[in-house]
């Protein structure tokens, strides 16, 4: 881990819209900028929180081109690339490679509530992907997709498969699994990583994670954190995620993956905060709470476009 290529904040960018529900690359491009100008160690992009899921193929290749360009290599990028389907993985994560990603991320298989694949396939599917590319892989291992990766399983899959070396460990208990993942992994887990906009960021800390994948409104914040926390002063590190807390909370437990673009919106970084339909959009008085707990903050994202 000492010799990790990729550490630090790495958050999720949102994917921007209009009011009608098209692209905004402008403000897309404004989001990234921000970001980086906020303290991001590297970006991550197409993840859940960037409302993946309503994205249609073409606009996945168009945002992935857009923004690598856009960013033009002052920092790092990790594509998500998740699907079901071995082939089609594997095909969008070489399109991403030959992008510039520094890295894609992937959950294991799964469809829906139910569809899911055997430890055996879930192995075989990682491996014809690492077969297929030159640049590291992090497994995603999230709630989201049902699917049960053990420590050990995680930890066979990073000494076996070669490019898997990197974890997002979003599941309950997640420091336990972490402090279990790199005793049993050792040097092969290059990189083990805290997820879930950073609510369990200090025990995560604490069982060994070199990396956070955040949500995107507030990079400076949570670089108090895990710059305090890398060069030793564990006690700075709990006082500024004890000052940071209350909006982290507002993120995980009430405005979730809408957060950053309200924060952003508020702050005129982009021009609107809206999801794509049919996801709601954020209830106004969960808006209004996490725009107070902001400004207690004067993050960044308040002050950027001003």
């Amino acid at each position: 881990m000492s010799t990790a290529r990729y550490r630090g904040v790495f958050p999720v960018a949102p994917t921007t819209f209009t009011a009608t529900g098209e692209l905004d690359l402008a403000s897309q491009k404004r989001c990234i900028d921000f970001m980086i100008d906020a303290g991001s160690n590297g970006i991550c992009i197409l993840a859940n929180f960037s409302e993946q899921f309503v994205l249609a193929d073409d606009e996945r290749e168009l945002l992935t081109q857009t923004i690598l360009e856009h960013v033009n290599g002052r920092v790092p990028v990790i594509v998500t690339t998740t699907h079901f389907s071995t082939r089609v993985c594997v095909e969008r994560s070489r399109r991403a490679q030959a992008m510039g990603a520094a890295m894609v991320m992937v959950m294991p298989p799964y469809h829906g509530a139910t569809i899911r694949v055997p430890e055996a396939q879930t192995f075989e599917f990682f491996a014809a992907l690492s077969d297929a590319l030159t640049i590291p892989i992090m497994i995603q291992d999230a709630p989201v997709s049902g699917t049960a990766l053990s420590a050990p399983f995680l930890a066979r899959m990073a000494k076996e498969i070669e490019h898997v070396a990197y974890f997002k460990i979003e599941t309950a208990g997640a420091a336990s699994k972490l402090r279990e993942l790199i005793r049993l992994g050792s040097d092969a887990v290059e990189g083990p990583w805290d997820g879930e906009e950073a609510i369990t960021l200090l025990p995560d800390l604490d069982a060994g994670a070199t990396g956070a994948m955040t949500g995107g409104g507030y990079p400076d914040g949570i670089r108090r954190i895990v710059d305090a926390y890398a060069a030793g002063r564990r006690e700075d590190a709990i006082a500024e995620y004890t000052r940071w807390l209350p909006l982290i909370n507002c993120e995980n437990r009430q405005g979730g993956l809408l957060s950053a673009k309200a924060l952003m919106q508020e702050g005129g970084v982009i021009a609107c905060e809206a999801p794509r339909h049919p996801f709601p959009a954020m209830h106004p008085a969960t808006r209004a709470g996490l725009i107070e707990t902001a400004r207690r903050l004067d993050p960044l994202v308040l002050r950027w476009a001003h």
